[in-house]
C-alpha cells in the first residue's frame, strides 16, 4: 500500500482560499459560490491525491466563515425516493441533517435549507416540518418555469421571481448540498435575480475539485473522476469555449459545457450586460492542480481508484443498481490506461484464500469466501470463511494479531462466547447459519477484552486498520460491510453473492 504523499495539502488550502477571495473582489456586493463535492470525508479525493486531507474543504470553509453565509439545497425528488449515498449507506435527507450537525460542530451555522423542485411531495413535506420544528429556516423552490430554453420566462417574475428571496448578511454565500442534482445552481441564479431586482450587483462562481482543469484530459486523476461518474453518464472533455477564447486547453465535464451557452445568456439577462465569463472553466475557482507535488504518485493512486470503481460497479450491476453500460464504461477506462483488476495487490491473495477455503471444506455445502488486507507496511494478511465466522471476521482478527505480534495459535475469542452467540442466533433469532459476521465478532472481542489481555491488545491495534486496502471474493453481508466501513478501509469485492439465499439478514 502506497503511503507516499503526492499532494501538498497546506499549500493547496492556502491557494484555494486565495482563489475564492480573488473572485470575491470582482463582485463587491455578494458572490454566490456553488460548492460541489463532499464537504466531509472526501475519500475519493484522498485516494487519488495521496496527502489530500478528506476534510480540507471544511478547513477552507472554517477560514471563510466570518465572511460567509451557508445555504443547503436538497432535491425534493431525492427525499421522496429515498436516494442513498453509497459511500455512507444512508439517504440524502438523513445526510442533509447530518451535514447540518457536522457543520455546527465546526462552528458553521446553516442560514437556511432550500428544498428544490418542490411539488408537495409527502416525504419532502415531512422533512420540511421536521427541520422547521427544530428552528431551521426552510424555503421551497418549484421547478423553474421556462427552463432551460425560454430565458425571457426564466428571468422573470414567473421564473426565478416566483421563488422567495433568502436574506443573507455576508459578502460570500456558500451554496452546497448532499450530492449532485441538489439544485445548487438554480438556487444561486434565483438569488442573483433577486439581488439585481434590489439594485445589488452580485456574482456567481463554482467550486468543484474534479475534474482538475489544468491537468491533461487523459491524466489518470481526471480519468478516475470519469469513472466515479460513469453511473450518471458524465464524461470529461476539452472545454471548447475556453480553447476558442484563450487558445488554451482546459478540462471540464460534459454537463458544464452543455449548459454554458444557456447559463451565460441567463446571467447576462439578469445583469443586463455582457458576462466576463467566456467559458465554463472561467466560472470555476478550483486550485487542486497546484497541490500536486509528485505526479507519479498521484497517477499510480488514480489507477488504483479505477480498479476500485470497476469492482464497485460490477457488484452494483449484480444487485440491480446500475446498468451493464456502467460496468463496460469503467472497464473501458481501465483499458485506456493499461490497468487490470489484478493490479490491485489484494485481489489475487483473496482469491487464493477462497480456494484454500474450498479445499479445506471439501464435501461441505455452501459458498467459500476469501478476503485479503494490505497493511500499512505492505504486508498482506488473508482470511477465509468457516462454520464459526465469516471471511471478513477472520481477516480482521488475523490482521490485528499480526499488528499486535500475537502468535497465530493464541485465540482472541473465548469458545464459550462464540458458542453463546451462535446459540442466540440459531435458537432465538432463528438464523439459518451461526457463523459470526464482523460486527458480531467485534462485540465478542470487546467482551473478551475485559478478561483476556491479548484481546485487549488486539482492540488497541484496530485503529491501525484505517485506510488499509481490502478485497473480498464475495459481496459482504450488512454486518461485514458495516464493520469494514467503520474502520475506514478501502473495500472492493468480486460480483458474487455470499449466500444462495435471496434475503440475507
Amino acid at each position: 500500500m502506497n503511503h507516499i504523499s503526492g499532494f501538498d495539502n497546506g499549500f493547496y488550502l492556502q491557494e484555494q482560499k486565495k482563489a475564492i477571495l480573488d473572485r470575491m473582489t470582482r463582485f463587491p456586493n455578494k458572490l454566490y459560490l456553488e460548492f460541489g463535492g463532499k464537504l466531509f470525508f472526501d475519500y475519493h479525493a484522498a485516494r487519488v491525491l495521496p496527502g489530500y486531507d478528506p476534510n480540507v474543504k471544511m478547513k477552507l470553509l472554517q477560514e471563510l466563515r466570518s465572511q460567509a453565509d451557508f445555504l443547503l439545497c436538497i432535491y425534493a425528488g431525492d427525499i421522496e425516493r429515498k436516494k442513498m449515498r453509497a459511500d455512507f449507506g444512508h439517504t440524502y435527507d438523513v445526510d442533509a441533517m447530518k451535514l447540518i450537525d457536522d457543520l455546527g460542530e465546526w462552528g458553521i451555522q446553516i442560514r437556511a435549507v432550500v428544498i428544490t423542485r418542490f411539488d408537495n411531495q409527502p416525504a419532502a413535506r415531512i422533512f420540511k416540518n421536521k427541520l422547521e420544528r427544530q428552528g431551521i429556516r426552510v424555503y421551497t423552490h418549484r421547478f423553474t418555469k421556462g427552463y432551460p430554453t425560454d430565458v425571457d420566462v426564466i428571468v422573470s417574475d414567473e421564473g426565478y421571481g416566483a421563488n422567495d428571496y433568502i436574506e443573507t448578511e455576508h459578502p460570500l454565500v456558500i451554496v452546497t448540498g448532499p450530492g449532485p442534482g441538489s439544485g445548487k445552481l438554480a438556487t444561486c441564479l434565483s438569488q442573483l435575480y433577486h439581488e439585481y431586482r434590489r439594485g445589488r450587483a452580485s456574482g456567481y462562481a463554482k467550486f468543484e475539485t474534479f475534474p482538475i482543469w489544468n491537468l491533461p484530459l487523459k491524466h489518470p486523476v481526471n480519468v478516475a473522476y470519469e469513472a466515479a461518474t460513469a453511473d450518471i453518464g458524465d464524461f470529461n472533455l476539452v472545454d471548447p469555449f475556453h480553447l476558442e477564447a484563450y487558445g488554451k486547453a482546459a478540462v471540464n465535464y460534459n454537463r458544464d459545457v452543455e449548459v454554458f451557452p444557456v447559463l451565460r445568456r441567463i446571467i447576462e439577462k439578469i445583469t443586463g450586460g455582457p458576462s466576463f465569463y467566456k467559458s465554463p472553466t472561467d466560472m470555476g475557482c478550483n486550485a487542486a492542480g497546484v497541490g500536486i507535488k509528485d505526479d507519479n504518485v498521484v497517477r499510480d493512486a488514480a489507477k488504483q481508484e479505477l480498479i476500485r470503481r470497476y469492482f464497485r460497479y460490477s457488484c452494483e450491476y449484480l444487485l440491480g443498481f446500475v446498468e451493464k453500460e456502467t460496468v463496460q464504461r469503467s472497464e473501458l477506462l481501465m483499458k485506456e490506461l493499461g490497468v487490470k483488476p489484478e493490479d490491485r495487490r489484494v485481489v489475487e491473495p483473496a482469491r487464493r484464500a477462497a480456494e484454500e477455503a474450498r479445499e479445506t471444506g471439501k464435501g461441505n455445502k455452501g459458498i467459500f469466501v476469501g478476503a485479503a488486507m494490505e497493511l500499512r507496511d505492505g504486508t498482506i494478511v488473508t482470511g477465509k470463511n468457516s462454520p464459526l465466522m465469516h471471511a471478513s471476521s477472520a481477516l480482521v482478527l488475523n490482521a490485528v494479531k499480526k499488528l499486535a505480534e500475537i502468535p497465530e495459535k493464541i485465540h482472541l475469542l473465548s469458545p464459550s462466547i462464540i458458542e453463546s452467540v451462535g446459540d442466540l442466533k440459531k435458537n432465538v433469532f432463528g438464523a439459518k447459519t451461526v457463523s459470526l459476521d464482523l460486527s458480531e465478532v467485534l462485540i465478542c472481542l470487546s467482551i473478551n477484552a475485559s478478561t483476556n489481555p491479548m484481546a485487549h491488545l488486539a482492540l488497541e491495534k484496530m485503529k491501525d486498520l484505517q485506510g488499509c486496502e481490502v478485497h473480498i471474493t464475495h459481496i459482504p453481508t450488512p454486518g461485514d460491510e458495516a464493520g469494514l466501513r467503520r474502520f475506514g478501509t478501502n473495500l472492493t469485492t468480486e460480483p458474487n453473492f455470499s449466500s444462495k439465499h435471496l434475503f440475507v439478514g
